[in-house]
């Protein structure tokens, strides 16, 4: 427990918890029930739940660290820490707990997606609980949070949570029948370095490139507030020579804000003395770029990992989002390609957007489909039931006479979306000059062909940042970009 709070000062008397031990919270079920917090050097610490009972005694630092045996989900039930004062709750549920963290798409809120007056009408769900992690940044990993405290799903608490938890949570809910607790940790136009740990940053010398683009980064901020300055003491002085002078349009650089490792400190460090049974993560906008797309597969996965570690989980469910469709640079398909690398790590599932992206909008309003497809992908993933959770998945591609012949996994009924003929397949043949192929279904394989190349070679699928793919399996669901050949 070293280190999970500041050393205690003398006096510090009442006990104290971690802003998300709180009223209203979700245990993890089937989990150590983990309790942590501060006290006076060498006080007598008990915890009581659920008919267990269990007490601690702290050391000079005042921290103190109880687990209490795992059960299964419930509620509302009490639970009372006592030492020198006592604190009650009486309205704490055991259910699956779920951290919803990312940039601006998992940002979202509610309020703000289509039909969200309707969806806010029926979003009472008392057996779920949301909690808010308010923006932070930090140099060191802190011992607590700022939050908003837990609260109940309503419609005006939903009003402005993230959509795309919400709509997951919300069909977990439904198929699980048990408490649901989702944790909002997220920050609009963020790169995932900001959330991954300095020592994972630092243990991977690929992964340098980080540190000189942030210091790039932040030499052209300090220049950027120089020049801010120098413009508000012109201001300042043409206003004390009665002059009229031009209001200052700068403002400030909120990248500073989000340095290697400052919000994993802040906002993610905190909860993961909290068990949770997964994760879902929606990003990669902000490392889209083109001096940054190459290195984001290798800290995408090292972002996972470190997260897995320092939940003490090594199989932690992570499920992601790939970008969906939105008129931009070349390098969106790139990074949709990192995205789908990191599935070969294991207990990783990934939702497919391309078909519910906005080709003008960068933020997309269809996140009942995303929350959806990621909830299938829990179910399958984290929950091992038997069903389809996936779309298409390119395994491999080979040529065959005048033709490419592309194997799938995740591809029965293979077919095209609302029918029609397939759109979006494009061959090449050695010049890799790609145009566009017809293809047609055999099975779980696809064949594709163009009169214009009669020795293909490679392939690929819905290769645009706005493609216009229409792939699916049997179920409905779309097939991720790909190509055979890098």
């Amino acid at each position: 427990m070293a280190g999970l709070f500041l050393p205690a000062a003398p006096g510090w008397a009442a006990v104290r918890l971690p802003a998300v031990l709180a009223e209203h919270m979700v245990f993890q079920q089937n989990q150590p029930v983990h309790l942590w917090g501060l006290a006076d050097p060498q006080e007598k610490v008990t915890v009581s739940f659920r008919g267990h009972t269990a007490s601690a005694v702290t050391g000079d630092s005042g921290t103190w660290s109880i687990y209490l045996p795992p059960g299964s989900a419930g509620g509302p039930f009490s639970l009372t820490v006592s030492g020198s004062n006592t604190i009650e709750f009486r309205d704490v549920m055991v259910g699956e707990v779920w951290v919803a963290s990312g940039q601006s798409n998992m940002e979202l809120a509610t309020r703000d997606v289509m039909n969200a007056a309707k969806e806010l009408e029926t979003a009472t769900h008392p057996q779920m609980r949301l909690f808010v992690v308010e923006r932070n940044v930090s140099g060191y990993p802190r011992e607590d949070l700022a939050a908003t405290g837990w609260q109940a799903a309503t419609p005006e608490t939903v009003r402005d949570f993230s959509a795309v938890a919400y709509f997951f949570g919300r069909h977990l809910l439904e198929k699980l029948d048990v408490p649901i607790g989702l944790i909002d940790s997220t920050w609009g136009g963020t790169p995932a370095e900001a959330w991954t740990s300095m020592r994972a940053l630092g243990s991977d010398a690929g992964l340098m490139p980080v540190f000189s683009s942030w210091a790039t980064t932040a030499a052209s901020f300090a220049s950027a507030e120089r020049q801010r300055e120098m413009a508000e003491e012109e201001y300042e002085r043409e206003k004390q020579e009665g002059k009229d002078p031009k209001p200052l349009p700068w403002t400030p650089n909120q990248r500073l804000s989000w340095s290697p490792a400052g919000l994993f400190n802040a906002m993610i460090a905190p909860l993961t003395h909290f068990p949770i049974r997964g994760v879902i993560w929606y990003q990669g906008e902000s490392n889209a770029g083109a001096d940054r797309v190459e290195l984001y597969g290798r800290l995408f996965r090292t972002l996972i990992e470190d997260w897995r570690r320092d939940w003490a989980e090594p199989d932690l469910p992570f499920l992601f989002v790939q970008l969906a469709s939105f008129k931009s640079t070349d390098d969106w398909p790139l990074l949709r390609e990192k995205q789908t690398e990191a599935l070969s790590l294991r207990n990783t599932g990934m939702a497919v957007t391309i078909d519910i992206g906005d080709p003008d909008n960068i933020h997309p309003k269809d996140k009942q489909d995303v929350g959806l497809r990621l909830a299938l992908a829990a179910r399958g993933i984290a929950y091992g039931e038997h069903i389809e959770y996936s779309g298409p998945r390119f395994r491999s591609a080979a040529p065959e006479g005048a033709s490419m012949v592309v194997c799938l996994d995740h591809a029965n009924g293979l077919a095209a979306a609302k029918r029609g003929p397939l759109e979006g397949f494009e061959v090449a043949g050695a010049d890799e000059k790609y145009v566009a192929a017809s293809a047609v279904v055999e099975g779980t394989t696809l064949r594709l062909s163009s009169p214009s190349v009669s020795r293909p070679m490679f392939a690929r699928y819905a290769w645009a940042s706005a493609p216009e793919g229409n792939l699916v399996n049997g179920d409905g669901l779309p097939a991720s970009p790909f190509r055979s050949s890098h």
